[in-house]
């Protein structure tokens, strides 16, 4: 499961901007493998004054972490494409913004303390999770 907690202030995402970015980082992972439904992308809008950089309180800020448990990178390159992956897909959406301060970060959380509806994911690549893929919903395997 990818999941992508993303933390803003006020202004930098309506419900449209959130739907087209929840939908592209989506489509993302649908195309290396992953089910749909795997992906989680959570929206959590902070009051500028709860939202400090370097000790101050900031108008314009973007904050994202994200958990990546169903895959993880090979090596450090693998690393640094992901981390241009993540910088690529978020530019288009934060561009619009000038005076904007935003990073983000990955963590990879191992799969041995995952499950979803009480099962544990099918191993990667398996023909389980393509099941699962296609069926875009959990089953016994």
């Amino acid at each position: 499961m990818p999941m992508w907690n993303i933390h803003h202030t006020p202004g930098v995402f309506g419900a449209v901007e959130k739907q087209r970015l929840a939908s592209d980082i989506t489509d993302h992972y649908e195309k290396v493998g992953l089910p749909r439904f795997y992906v989680v992308t959570l929206f959590q809008q902070v009051r500028c004054e709860d939202f400090y950089v370097g000790g101050r309180p900031i108008e314009l800020g973007v904050r994202i972490a994200v958990d990546h448990i169903a895959r993880r990178n090979a090596d450090e390159e693998a690393r640094r494409r992901t981390a241009q992956w993540v910088k690529g897909m978020l530019q288009p959406h934060l561009a619009r913004h000038d005076g904007l301060h935003w990073e983000f970060h990955v963590d990879e959380t191992s799969s041995e303390l995952w499950m979803i509806n009480g099962l544990v994911p099918p191993p990667p690549f398996s023909d389980a999770e393509r099941r699962w893929a296609v069926m875009n919903s959990t089953s016994d395997y």
